[in-house]
């Protein structure tokens, strides 16, 4: 590798030596979905907050052995869900279920194990019931005093579930890092409906950055398009700036061509590069600066898989810092078949996890790993690692496999033929 050209590990450790961890905020769970929370979560309250029939029934009384089968008792009143504090003395209560327990009442016995006598306000006990029997007794499931969420949780629908169950209306939540999509190249077009004249391609970095990066927890603020100008591009990167960006995101003009002026943007407006090459495939033109005010800027090759590789495994760790999140460990699964690479870098392979029929895992690198090549991506579940200094690989060798994003475990897909 060249002398200017860093190893992956050298350029991440800058790239995190960079990233500050970001303030927190009180956050309605309503719109806390996909946000990490800053603090943890220690309830005021228990759950269920009060024993609860858990089926529909008669609540009956007794001592510590069972109500036998064949006891007749007679209809003392009814409980149904919703109702309020009510004290029994001996008999049966008919209850619905989730019915808050009467008082003095220590057991349920469901409907269809009763028999109604010839008295309507009359039953007979057509099995045993033993104390507590289909009660559900308060901070059953969650004490008083108890934390249920740690901090640095990534709230998930199953997490509001329960937040809102406990009544808690709002979570101390890390603000979500503010990011600016760039991409450059006179060649772009971004209207779908416009037509491509000779030497023009459609933006797909942009619409892949403005849908992955919230994914990854961040929020877009501002996305442009430029044409390949200096100027232009100090421009935008001034609007993107006003816009709140505390990172940059910009696609192409950083190898090292005529029209590769993002070096010499940043240079201009007082920029400091932190590193420009990364020995890594695809993207190994990836630039990383520090803009004045302390903005982070990442420059990306404009081919989209380089996009899609500096995005995962440059940017989002970044994001992780920024989140309070820990460093992200990889999963390990078992290559499906030999791999060989002829140079020394870093891989990072469009890849799909399988299950076999025996529930075998194995990791699978896909045909077309050319950073041009977008359908692969598409067929792609995760990605393979394979280190620089590793040149072959048999079949069933363990290898590190992330996810599509930080945030997001990958899903085998099915079985292998």
């Amino acid at each position: 590798m060249s002398q200017d050209t860093l190893a992956y590990e050298e350029a991440l450790r800058i790239v995190l030596a960079a990233s500050v961890r970001l303030p927190a905020e009180d956050g309605a769970i309503a719109a806390c979905l996909g946000r990490v929370l800053a603090a943890d979560v220690t309830t005021t309250t228990a759950l269920p907050p009060f024993d609860n029939s858990a089926m529909d029934g008669f609540a009956l009384s007794g001592d510590a052995n069972p109500v036998t089968a064949g006891t007749e008792l007679d209809i003392k009143g009814e409980q149904a869900a919703g109702d309020g504090v009510v004290r029994a003395h001996g008999g049966a209560w008919e209850i619905m279920t989730g019915a808050r327990m009467p008082d003095g009442l220590d057991r349920v016995i469901p409907v269809e194990q009763t028999e109604r006598l010839a008295s309507a306000a009359r039953i007979r006990l057509l099995a045993d019931v033993a104390h507590g029997q289909n009660v559900r007794t308060a901070g059953s499931d969650v004490p008083h005093g108890e934390t249920v969420l740690a901090a640095g949780t990534v709230l998930a629908p199953q997490h509001l579930m329960l937040l809102a169950a406990l009544g808690v209306a709002k979570v101390f939540v890390t603000h979500r890092p503010r990011v600016a999509v760039l991409c450059t190249g006179r060649e772009l077009v971004d209207d779908p409906a416009q037509a491509l004249a000779p030497g023009q391609i459609r933006n797909s970095n942009g619409p892949f950055l403005a849908a992955r990066l919230p994914l990854a927890g961040a929020e877009v603020v501002h996305i442009e398009t430029v044409g390949d100008d200096v100027s232009a591009f100090e421009s935008a990167l001034r609007r993107a700036l006003d816009a709140g960006a505390q990172v940059i995101v910009s696609s192409g003009a950083v190898s090292m061509g005529r029209y590769d002026f993002v070096p010499q943007a940043l240079e201009h407006i007082g920029a400091k590069t932190l590193f420009h090459k990364v020995a890594i495939r695809p993207g190994k033109p990836l630039l990383f600066a520090r803009l004045p005010g302390d903005a982070l800027l990442f420059g990306l090759p404009g081919n989209p898989i380089a996009v899609a590789v500096g995005l995962r495994f440059f940017i989002e760790p970044a994001l992780r810092v920024m989140l309070g999140l820990p460093k992200e460990t990889p999963r390990r699964a078992p290559l499906a078949a030999t791999y060989k690479k002829n140079v020394r870098l870093r891989f990072h392979l469009k890849s799909r996890l399988h299950i076999d029929s025996q529930g075998r895992l194995a990791a699978e690198v896909l045909d077309g790993q050319e950073s041009y090549r977008i359908r692969p991506l598409s067929d792609a579940n995760a990605w393979v690692v394979v280190p620089a200094d590793v040149d072959a690989l048999p079949s069933g060798a363990l290898v590190d496999v992330y996810g599509p994003g930080h945030l997001e475990f990958p899903l085998p897909h099915e079985s292998l033929a």
